[in-house]
This record gives structure tokens, sequence and C-alpha cells, in this order.
């Protein structure tokens, strides 16, 4: 897992890795409420989702900054991470 955002690129890599563990992710959600389907548990741990909702801060941070959109950056990733390409 990613430890720090520093960069755009930072941002996408992190949405890749949410998207690996089988998250289906919003920006603007909190990790602490996120449940796996089928053991009907938090997917992850307090101290889990609490690093991952810092780390979700600091993509917006660097969004921010950097002039980007953060919803359509991450959303790229997810996109492209089910088959649809942006046109």
């Amino acid at each position: 897992m990613i430890n720090t955002i520093e960069t755009i690129e930072d941002v996408r890599l992190f949405a890749e890795q949410l998207l690996q563990e089988g998250v289906n992710f919003h920006p603007d959600e909190d990790f602490r409420n996120y449940i796996n389907r089928s053991t009907k548990l938090p997917t992850y741990t307090n101290e889990e989702a609490i690093m991952r909702n810092s780390l979700m801060e600091k993509c917006f941070e660097v969004c921010e900054h950097e002039g980007e959109d953060i919803y359509e950056i991450m959303g790229d990733v997810l996109f492209a991470n089910i088959g649809i390409e942006k046109e």
C-alpha cells in the first residue's frame, strides 16, 4: 500500500490499489463505512480505514494544488479497470 500521496501519479496509484483490494470506492466515502458483501463485516479495521481516509485527504489536496479533478482522475482509473475507455 502506498504510504504517501505527493503527485497526481500517486493519486492514480492509490485508486488502483483500492481496486486491487476489491473496493468499489468513492472519494467522498469514509473507509470505515465499507462492508464486505460476503462476510457482512467491515472491509477495513479502524486503523486501516483511518490510514486510507488520510491518504484520500492527501489526494484531494494534491489534486486541488495541481488544478486537477479528483473525481475525473479516479473515475478514469475505475473505468479503465472495468474496460470502459474514455472518449
